[in-house]
């Protein structure tokens, strides 16, 4: 039964049922059961093309299950879970719809067999998730959800004149491997580019997630970049350009994160820093490149949440994530401050923690398949890291000054969600064989080698020795109260000022074509007032000979016009 039925209709029909369930503990236990339900039914799902409908002409399949799609459809539902076990508390309907059915649509998108149903769940995502921001319900909100919606509805229609390019060409919607090479490709793909946060394509993410509730930025972190990184191994494995591209997400988000004070923006650089290590992978496109992205995946769904979820729960206390209002909050909120330090050990790749057993599959890659610059960025990559979330981020916020605040340690909801989410990321860390066992292709790696603990043991103690010498000398850039504008300056600084500039000297230009019409009808009506008003020539008395004349004037043209006729 549950075969026929696709995993993201549990969401949708629960999201249509649940404003008519009471708010408080069944619409909460509704939320937690629905993620398990799912992840238990991606796990049974035999391998295939499972559900297909017939669709104008078109056959969608709904639900193709295979290895790659089956790994990812668990961390979601996974994420799903933990994200609504966070969020318990919230009794606004609007972000508790929203959220699943942006669940729903991810999942959903993961199991599409064709370009149509990707574009329809792709949608929806875009959708759905902006309500996680607008919930916050502020003017600035507002005007963040807009440009979010517009980034991402444009990702969708870029998506769909891909896929009506590509009907064109070959009579087919099916989502299977492509080639670079052809506007369709280069559409799907650029489409692609922007939900995974290319380079110079990438800002609606750092002006997005801050921006949402306190539980939404945790919610989006794990869906709409994920979607997209899987929807590029899907299409585009192999395909080099992704290697240098990935290598750039890595390198440049380090530089903003160093000078960011809001600190959930620094955790949305983070992200994008780690988008590139599988943005490289799929690039190189081996079997093992592919495993580790799909790994990496899955463990950076979870590290990434827990960061956000402990920055999110000091908010929720505090009311600010502001590095330079914050501090010494240890003393009060130790076991968030015990998980922060969990997700930071993870995101930096410390041994016994997941990001270990995960990274390394990508960076090992790269050399072995002899992109030896690569390989040198993404070392250097991984000590940016260290520096900016795995140091910057419980540093500034549990251990730095004292900031005098003394707020209550989180509610125990969230305690359990991040203490379940820390769990997580300790026991891939300690055993990654589960996980390596879910992945796509056969695998036989052992992250514990000798040599790999002791040079990772290396970098992270330079990266360190490095970050304490900057503190100690004042290079490092301090924590100040400021708002850092990226790639954003060519749309909310640059075009509104090239805007108004053309504004104002269009208006400027009218108001003087204006005037001078103005001028003119009046110069023109006075002209005329002189010659026809009532002491006007016209007006005179004429002598009754001039009358003859003028009469016999007329009949000539009209006697000339009618012998020319």
């Amino acid at each position: 039964m549950l075969e026929q039925l696709p995993v993201a209709f549990l969401f949708f029909a629960t999201a249509i049922a649940l404003p008519l369930l009471p708010k408080g503990t069944l619409r909460g236990t509704v939320l937690l059961a629905i993620p398990l339900i799912a992840g238990w039914q991606v796990w049974s799902l035999p391998a295939g093309n499972l559900v297909n409908v017939e669709f104008f002409g078109f056959t969608l399949e709904l639900m193709r299950v295979d290895k790659l799609s089956r790994v990812f459809g668990l961390i979601f539902c996974l994420a799903a879970f933990l994200t609504n076990l966070y969020a318990w508390h919230i009794r606004d309907t609007v972000q508790q719809v929203a959220a699943l059915v942006y669940a729903g649509a991810a999942i959903g998108a993961l199991f599409a067999g064709d370009l149509i149903t990707l574009f329809i769940y792709w949608e929806g995502t875009a959708i759905s998730s902006v309500f996680l921001i607008w919930a916050r319900r502020t003017t600035a909100a507002y005007y963040t959800g807009m440009r979010y919606l517009i980034i991402q509805i444009g990702s969708g229609v870029i998506l769909l004149a891909g896929v009506a390019l590509m009907y064109r060409d070959t009579g087919s919607i099916a989502f299977e491997q492509m080639t670079l090479g052809t506007p369709a490709t280069w559409l799907i793909f650029l489409s692609f580019g922007i939900k995974c946060a290319f380079p110079l394509l990438h800002n609606w993410l750092q002006d997005a997630y801050p921006a949402a509730t306190v539980t939404g930025t945790v919610i989006l972190s794990a869906f709409t970049t994920k979607l997209a990184v899987y929807a590029l191994a899907r299409g585009f494995a192999g395909t080099e350009i992704l290697i240098y591209i990935g290598a750039v997400m890595t390198l440049f988000p380090i530089f903003f994160a160093e000078i960011e004070n809001d600190l959930r923006r620094v955790l949305a650089y983070s992200l994008n820093n780690q988008l590139g290590f599988m943005v490289v992978g799929i690039g190189i496109g081996s079997e093992m490149a592919l495993n580790g992205t799909a790994a990496h995946a899955f463990a950076h769904i979870l590290y990434k949440a827990l960061l956000f979820m402990s920055v999110g729960a000091v908010l929720f206390r505090t009311g600010t994530s502001k590095a330079s209002e914050l501090g010494g909050l240890y003393r009060t909120m130790p076991r968030t401050a015990v998980f922060c330090l969990v997700g930071a050990a993870s995101i930096s790749a410390f041994p016994l923690f997941s990001g270990f057993v995960t990274k390394s599959l990508i960076v090992e890659q790269t050399a072995a398949n002899h992109y030896p610059i690569i390989w040198g960025v993404l070392v250097f990559a991984s000590a940016g890291v260290l520096s900016h979330s795995g140091i910057k981020i419980p540093f500034f916020t549990f251990f730095a000054h004292d900031s005098g605040l003394r707020p209550k340690e989180a509610p125990a909801h969230m305690q359990l969600a991040m203490g379940i989410t820390a769990a997580l990321c300790i026991m891939i860390g300690v055993y990654p064989a589960p996980l390596y066992a879910l992945l796509p292709y056969p695998i036989d790696y052992d992250a514990y080698t000798f040599g790999h603990v002791i040079t990772q043991m290396q970098l992270l103690g330079f990266a360190l020795l490095a970050f304490c010498f900057l503190m100690r000398t004042g290079i490092h850039p301090p924590e100040i109260r400021s708002i850092n504008l990226d790639t954003d300056w060519t749309y909310r600084r640059f075009l509104p000022k090239i805007i108004d500039h053309i504004y104002t000297t269009v208006s400027t230009f009218w108001s003087r074509m204006s005037a001078l019409k103005s001028r003119w009808i009046k110069a023109l009506i006075t002209k005329a007032y002189h010659s026809h008003g009532p002491d006007g020539q016209i007006s005179q008395s004429w002598p009754t000979g001039a009358m003859v004349i003028w009469i016999a004037m007329l009949l000539g043209i009209i006697l000339l016009v009618s012998f020319v006729s």
